[in-house]
């Protein structure tokens, strides 16, 4: 497995990965107009994160398996598309990092593809100075973030050409222990 910054040449693939995962890996959690919906207007590429260097692919077996990164950025989610982002960075002394829209391709998934993205993510913004992180999670990410020490804060509902969308507000501080071992 290796992991590295993503290059914006890859842009095209990694939306193409994107609205895959999206598509297969939250059957059960949203219905087909709901993911089409995200998919159109919130899911994707932040090009900002690619041009910081803070957007990662993890390669596996010669192919990119997963997407997903960290931002010292104020937008707390969404891609090149989404209408309500914000500019501007945070001060790690008084803002949490964003972890932001992590993907696995569906045939790569429950692999420890996302654990590792996450381990290396949170390593970064911890490198960067920053005590806490914090993340808009899909619904289908809920469980996998609570595994790594993430709380709920509620939940956010969008609205897209008509459909609602439910998303959860995590945080986490980045010095709790926890370990890809752990769970």
């Amino acid at each position: 497995m290796i992991i590295r910054p993503a290059r914006s040449e890859e842009i095209p693939a990694l939306e193409r990965l994107i609205a895959a995962s999206a598509r297969q890996l939250s059957i059960g959690f949203y219905s087909p107009q709901e993911t089409e919906a995200a998919i159109k207007h919130v899911f994707g590429v932040d090009s900002e994160l690619v041009g910081d260097g803070t957007y990662l692919v993890v390669e596996l077996d010669g192919r990119i398996a997963g997407c997903g990164g960290w931002s010292r950025r104020a937008t707390l989610f969404g891609s090149d598309r989404f209408a309500d982002r914000q500019m501007g960075f945070v001060d790690p002394a008084k803002a949490p990092a964003k972890i932001r829209a992590f993907f696995i391709a569906p045939e790569f998934a429950r692999r420890g593809i996302g654990a590792a993205l996450l381990d290396a993510c949170e390593a970064a913004a911890r490198a960067a100075g920053f005590t806490q992180a914090e993340l808009m999670a899909t619904l289908p990410g809920v469980p996998f973030y609570a595994a790594f020490g993430y709380r709920a804060e509620g939940e956010v509902v969008q609205h897209y050409d008509g459909i609602a969308l439910r998303f959860v507000p995590m945080r986490k501080s980045l010095f709790e222990v926890t370990s890809v071992n752990e769970v």
